[in-house]
């Protein structure tokens, strides 16, 4: 069985295993341009899910199962208000222009070896210059593993903190996104430096 891993928002190239919770999760929703973003995170702010959504039970639904959280515990029913508070902050900064912002936020995911070099590898692409899946799997230390970098996209469950929007297709299209090519489109429109747009 993989490891779980936390990418450490500090050095997003090095992975740390760390123990399995399946405690209670938190979530918030809050409003962007892009519609609701809902975030599931673990009981110390730890992004598990997220995406633009106004259902965590979606969201949970994607968490690894060994990291899935056995109960949701609303904003309303936190006892600690600004636990999800950094995190939210990031998504707003996001969306003020601070691309990176998210980058900030600790991530916990889990998959295989390659699925998780290849998270790691998308947190280290910048806004604005968007990478093929070619170049993803290059990042993650397997250049001829094209499908399965597409495959780390698909099966991202932290959207926005794992930025797999920022990867195309070689020809320029915009490949596929859980949330709709139109918000891919829209955030990596929002991303382009101001000469491109």
């Amino acid at each position: 069985m993989p490891e779980t891993i936390t990418t450490d928002p500090a050095d997003a190239q090095t992975a740390v295993p760390t123990s399995t919770s399946t405690g209670i999760g938190l979530w918030t929703t809050v409003s962007t341009p892009d519609g609701p973003f809902t975030v599931v995170a673990d009981e110390d702010a730890v992004v598990l899910a997220s995406g633009w959504t106004d259902a965590p039970e979606y969201l949970v639904a994607l968490v690894n199962r060994g990291l899935r959280p056995v109960g949701l515990l609303s904003p309303a029913e936190f006892r600690r208000t600004a636990t999800l508070v950094a995190v939210t902050d990031a998504v707003a900064a996001y969306y003020a222009g601070e691309f990176d912002a998210p980058a900030a936020i600790t991530v916990r995911q889990r998959g295989g070896p390659f699925i998780e070099r290849s998270w790691a590898a998308l947190r280290n692409v910048p806004a604005g210059a968007p990478v093929t899946y070619s170049q993803l799997a290059e990042r993650a230390g397997e250049p001829a593993a094209i499908r399965a970098a597409a495959s780390s996209c698909a099966r991202n469950a932290a959207a926005l903190f794992v930025p797999c929007h920022r990867v195309q297709r070689r020809d320029g299209a915009l490949g596929g996104y859980r949330y709709g090519l139109p918000i891919k489109r829209a955030l990596i429109d929002r991303e382009a430096p101001p000469a491109d747009k």
